[in-house]
């Protein structure tokens, strides 16, 4: 145990803990710290669990701690029986309990850090099979599984990488290899633009390329932010669908409560809380009670030294052997008497354990339904801010929706009513234009007929009749004729109206019958229409279809026929190599010299041979020059010395005879 201890301590002193704790120092923390210092470890391991343990109820401590060290697949010491007291001891923060857990985390925190990070992931959401009924559900069910596969597979992946190291020399070799490729590109790129530059407009034609790459870019780069907002859409529908099934199923629940099911839950209701306040807090009030009790016991007691612990554990160990011979004694009775009450004991303390488990997620699921009705709450006020109304329930929401389906069914038969008016409409809009049509032909046909029966202008006529008529009624109103003009002029009216209705009368009745035979041929001019227009929508869509077909076999064909040319090209240009290497072959084997001298081996070898010689030679004068460069170069310097002493003496020779020309004795 003290190896335990000094091992947490010194780990805790290191970083990133950095304590300062001693031995002593740390066996006197409080429960409180001592669940701080091994929330600080977890927290190391998983930064989620950065949290202060004062501002967190105790259960759910216990419950963030135990879930987290089920991931890290930690097992406690003891039999499967010994969980609740592991548990309850996790509460309490119990020395026993936590140093165990403190001493096997700082041994691995490396594997356990990368082992929660992986449980993020990897943790599988089990969904219940009614909802995989669902095609939206099992979609995404499948859909999240493929991803996860994926992050197993990208993990490995980096972990190789991670793993295995490059060498030096081939780091050289790809720069090398890079810094080679990049000359070249250089030269490729200098090359271009040499032969862009004698291109017209191409500094227009560069900045058309350039602002085509950059839209393109941006057309990528939209595409795929478009796609993020459809991803993010979609997770925001079926979220909003699932909160909308979880409302509805407790719109449900509450809807379908009876007074002898709510009877029922109180009163289990109740039987929880009274088993709560005589039975379990009772038992922690009490462990608690003298849990402080022996650690005031131990403060008001001085400071031990390593002879005081060495003292205590003996003692411990000499009290320990004591037990041991008094089960032994008690063994060796084998009294019947307590052996029935061991039993009976037994079953108890069992019972009481499974007691103690059921009430502790009895108090789980109370927690998880209150949050259950705090997020229920917040969806409700969401959406009574959204449309202002509140979310109906039960026989207002069955209500609301018979209410709905009535209405549903009299827009239906309105929208079909205002269909009928529309379609009616429409049919009587397409009458008034063919009966306007067809008044328009019937008016030409009649001018026709009466220009071939010699009575042209009849229809005129009947239309002046009316127009004079009218006159006539206008004229009389202003004028105020007297009757007789009137009747006189009625009556040559109507003779004339007489005489012209005498000579109209066989006309009018071919012209009846002549009308009859217009509808008839109209109407089956219609249905010849109709099925020409059948007929040629027919036709159109096969002459689209055959376009189509055309249109992808004639790009097919120029594909091949680029191919075909492509290829024998390509055909070409290897037989020509063929046919080059074929007579190089028998130049190189031919016995005759002549021919193998005209083999480019031949041809090369005897360049090479003329190149070395010739750098031979150049080599020799070389050297000759550099045996000869300080003779050479000292002469050089003679003459360049020799130059300058004549030209001085050539400017003395010109100074004594510009001096003798102005009568002066030459100096000798």
């Amino acid at each position: 145990m003290s190896d335990q201890i000094k091992f947490i301590v010194d780990n805790l002193n290191k970083e990133p803990f950095r304590k300062n704790y001693n031995l002593i120092t740390f066996d006197s923390l409080e429960p409180m710290q001592l669940l701080q210092v091994l929330n600080d470890v977890l927290a190391e391991i998983d930064p989620k669990q950065v949290v202060d343990i004062r501002e967190e109820m105790p259960e759910q401590t216990a419950k963030r701690m135990l879930s987290l060290l089920g991931i890290l697949k930690y097992k406690p010491p003891g039999n499967a029986a010994d969980m609740s007291t592991f548990r309850q001891g996790l509460v309490i923060g119990s020395k026993p309990v936590i140093y165990p857990v403190l001493h096997w985390l700082l041994q691995r925190t490396n594997e356990l850090k990368k082992r929660a990070y992986l449980a993020r992931f990897l943790i599988k959401l089990e969904v219940p099979s009614e909802f995989l009924q669902d095609e939206t559900v099992a979609d995404t069910n499948k859909q999240y599984e493929d991803l996860m596969e994926a992050f197993k597979t990208l993990h490995k992946e980096c972990e190789q990488l991670k793993i295995s190291g490059f060498s030096t020399a081939e780091i050289r070799r790809d720069i090398s290899a890079m810094e080679e490729e990049k000359d070249q590109l250089i030269k490729r790129v200098e090359r271009l633009k040499k032969r862009v530059e004698t291109v017209q407009n191409h500094q227009r034609m560069l900045k058309i390329a350039r602002q085509l790459r950059v839209e393109k870019e941006r057309e990528e780069f939209l595409a795929q932010q478009k796609q993020e907002q459809k991803n993010q859409l979609f997770h925001a529908v079926q979220r909003l669908q699932r909160i909308q099934n979880q409302l509805k199923s407790m719109r449900h629940a509450a809807a379908d409560a009876t007074p002898e099911s709510l009877m029922k839950r109180l009163e289990e209701e109740i039987k929880f809380n009274s088993y709560m306040v005589t039975e379990k807090f009772p038992k922690e009030l009490e462990n608690k009670k003298k849990e402080l009790h022996f650690l005031q016991k131990v403060v008001s007691e001085p400071a031990m030294g390593h002879s005081d612990l060495l003292e205590l554990e003996s003692k411990i160990n000499e009290i320990n052997t004591q037990i041991n011979q008094l089960i032994e004694k008690k063994m060796m009775r084998n009294e019947p008497i307590e052996g029935k009450l061991s039993l009976y004991r037994q079953q108890a303390s069992i019972i009481s354990r499974k007691k103690e488990a059921k009430a502790e997620e009895l108090q789980e699921a109370k927690e998880k339904l209150a949050n259950l009705e705090r997020e229920v709450s917040v969806k409700t006020s969401q959406t009574r801010e959204y449309d202002g109304t509140e979310v109906l329930k039960g026989d207002e929401f069955k209500r609301y929706v018979s209410k709905l389906r009535s209405k549903s069914t009299v827009f239906k038969k309105k929208h079909q009513i205002i269909a009928e008016f529309k379609a009616e409409f429409g049919l009587l809009q397409r009458t008034e234009e063919l009966l306007k049509q067809r008044h328009e032909n019937i008016q030409h046909q009649l001018q026709t007929i009466e220009e071939k029966r010699g009575i042209s202008g009849y229809s005129y006529t009947q239309e002046e009749l009316e127009r004079v008529s009218a006159l006539k009624s206008e004229v009389d109103e202003m004028k105020g004729r007297t009757l007789d003009d009137m009747s006189e002029m009625v009556k040559k009216l109507n003779s004339l109206v007489s005489e012209k209705k005498s000579a109209l009368a066989p006309i009018i009745k071919e012209l009846r019958q002549l009308r009859q035979k217009c509808q008839e041929l109209t109407q089956e001019c219609d249905e010849k229409k109709s099925q020409y227009d059948s007929c040629a929508a027919g036709l159109e869509s096969n002459r689209s279809k055959l376009e189509q077909e055309v249109r992808g076999l004639r790009e097919e064909c120029l594909q091949e026929e680029s191919r075909y040319h492509y290829i024998n090209c390509m055909i070409k240009n290897l037989e020509v190599q063929l046919r080059r290497a074929t007579d190089e072959m028998k130049a190189y084997v031919s016995s005759d010299q002549q021919e193998k001298r005209k083999a480019i081996r031949e041809q090369y070898t005897k360049n090479i041979a003329e190149q070395e010689n010739l750098g031979k030679k150049l080599r020799e004068k070389q050297k000759a020059v550099r045996e000869s460069h300080g003779p050479n170069m000292k002469q050089a310097k003679m003459w360049h010395d020799f130059e300058q002493l004549m030209e001085c003496k050539k400017q003395c020779f010109l100074k004594q005879q510009t001096q003798t020309s102005i009568g002066q004795l030459p100096v000798q």
